[in-house]
């Protein structure tokens, strides 16, 4: 107890205060001694706006200068020909090598984000970024701008992390990414108007993609998709993977599959094409998984794939083009060979279309599938959902909980959804045209109508509209299953006995594909139950035993 109240006392020594600097000093002086590439700076000001945060940055900017020679400082007033050209208007702002780069500072590099002031000077100076080879790869798939907007304060102890992710992009590829780092407390009416209260939060292009700091890996990632991730998945740059077992594809049942197989001892790797967690990820909420009274799609995928990358590698965005059936399966993908002892089709289902004149030519111009994906587009407006199942009641809820107006147009006189659902659309008062079909969507460049028919009566009558959402069930993925000789069943679905196994021993199939109740739960079940199966005939192969 006495050494540690001591060390306090020697900290407010003078002397010690003084050795403490010299060394910080020193450090930043050998931080800075290997500088190649000046760093001009330009400071905008306004003597009568933010005068204590114009001062900070200029004290800050000078010590700076006292320990290299290859910062260099101009200010300007907020009248200057050059506020002008670089669209400055407010005070303080500062502008880093702006020959060469799109990085400006709102505010002043104070408190915790002295910090990020001396990365950017060091990165700017030296050129260098210390990208992860991961990161690397995610910039370069980058080749349509990004203006990122990043909100901290300098009493934020978290804001230089992701302050650091964002100099680090628009240094690496500055002919795409640009940098706004704004601190709130200088300008408190952009934190109002972005509502960015609590920091740091990110926003590129305008839509939020990051909400608190993140690794480097999953800042870059978001940066990319303009969405928050929470999962970083590692590209694999192997030519040849060898596995007991190949899930091909990544939703609940493929990733319940990965967890149990591994489990048991199996090496397991997961091949998904799309989205990992397939139609659940672009799922609003989902009320009926165990376990959650209510979560959201996307929340519960990141929950799977987080467990599921604990036991089996996962490769995303790689599609399977071949399966040749043999003794080991080779499996040929889009980028690589993989090899297995068995497989497992786990490639889920799609959206059903309505197979209807303008369906097509006006998909993603007013045509949507996913009102998650698609809604916040349509908030005043007025659009159709046509379908009459769960997903169609649970997407019209989504709607209109975002200030859409949706009316459900569904073909039967009664719905086919859980009564729950239906009681919460008659809270809503969302309006209904049952015995409905469409027949037509009509519009030039977008969805402006449609034509309706009544089934009861006969009669067509045209509907302006802005939108048209579809959620009529889905068409399971079973190109794959077909090439490859797996047997389907009339309904098109991947034919498999009670123990998941299809007409051709080593391959079996489960989840949506497999056809039964389209549940997350029963999907997950049928992964489990898929993997468990699979683990025992590898011990003791069916086939096998049946030849003797």
């Amino acid at each position: 107890m006495s050494n540690h109240n001591s060390l306090y006392d020697g900290e407010d020594d003078p002397q010690v205060k003084q050795e403490i600097l010299e060394q910080a000093r020193r450090k930043l002086m050998e931080m800075f001694g290997n500088l190649e590439h000046e760093v001009p700076l330009l400071l905008f000001t306004d003597p009568q706006i933010n005068t204590q945060y114009c001062e900070a940055a200029r004290s800050i900017i000078r010590a700076v200068q006292e320990l290299t020679n290859r910062v260099s400082l101009r200010e300007f007033g907020l009248s200057h020909e050059l506020a002008q050209k670089y669209d400055v208007s407010l005070s303080p702002t500062l502008l880093f090598d702006p020959e060469h780069f799109a990085i400006r500072w709102l505010g002043a590099p104070v408190g915790e984000e002295g910090r990020t002031f001396l990365e950017a000077i060091s990165m700017l100076g030296s050129r260098k970024n210390e990208l992860s080879a991961p990161s690397r790869d995610l910039l370069a798939k980058i080749t349509a701008p990004r203006a990122i907007r990043l909100f901290v304060s300098p009493t934020c102890p978290y804001c230089p992390q992701q302050a650091v992710n964002c100099l680090k992009a628009a240094i690496a590829k500055p002919e795409f990414v640009s940098l706004e780092i704004i601190d709130i407390q200088a300008n408190p009416d952009l934190a109002e108007q972005y509502d960015a209260f609590s920091v740091p939060i990110c926003f590129a292009n305008e839509i939020m993609i990051a909400r608190g700091a993140q690794p480097e890996e999953l800042f870059m990632a978001s940066l990319l998709k303009l969405e928050q991730q929470n999962i970083f998945i590692p590209e694999s740059d192997a030519e040849q993977v060898d596995t007991d077992l190949t899930i091909i594809g990544g939703g609940p049942a493929g990733l319940t599959a990965g967890i149990y197989a591994a489990r048991s001892g199996l090496n397991a790797v997961i091949i998904e094409r799309g989205a990992l967690g397939g139609q659940v990820a672009l799922t609003p909420v989902v009320e009926n998984y165990p376990g959650f009274t209510q979560v959201g799609g996307k929340p519960l995928v990141d929950i799977m794939v987080s467990h599921a990358l604990q036991y089996a590698n996962i490769f995303p965005d790689e599609e399977v083009m071949e399966i040749k059936v043999g003794q080991p399966f080779q499996i040929l993908t889009n980028r690589r060979r993989y090899t297995a002892k068995a497989i497992l089709l786990a490639t889920g289902a799609s959206y059903r279309h309505l197979g209807i004149p303008g369906e097509n030519r006006l998909s993603g111009r007013g045509v949507s599938f996913c009102s998650t994906c698609d809604g916040p587009l349509f908030k005043g407006k007025e659009v159709i959902m046509v379908g009459g199942g769960d997903s169609a009641l649970t997407e019209a809820l989504y709607l209109a909980n975002n200030d859409v107006r949706v009316t459900i147009v569904h073909r039967r006189e009664r719905f086919r959804a859980q009564e729950h659902l239906v009681r919460q659309l008659q809270n809503k008062n969302i309006d209904v045209l049952f015995n409905t079909e469409v027949k037509e969507i009509q519009g030039d460049k977008k969805v402006e109508e449609v034509l309706l028919l009544d089934n009861k009566t006969g009669k067509t009558s045209a509907r302006p509209i802005n939108g048209v959402f579809i959620a009529i069930g889905y068409e399971p993925a079973v190109e794959l299953a077909r090439k490859t000789g797996v047997a389907l069943t009339e309904d098109g679905f991947i034919k498999c006995d009670a123990g998941h196994r299809t007409n051709i021993p080593g391959i079996y199939g489960a989840g949506d594909v497999e056809g039964g109740y389209k549940q997350i739960v029963t999907a997950a079940g049928q992964g489990a139950g898929a993997a468990m199966t699979i683990f025992e005939d590898l011990v003791t192969p069916y086939w096998k035993t049946k030849k003797a």
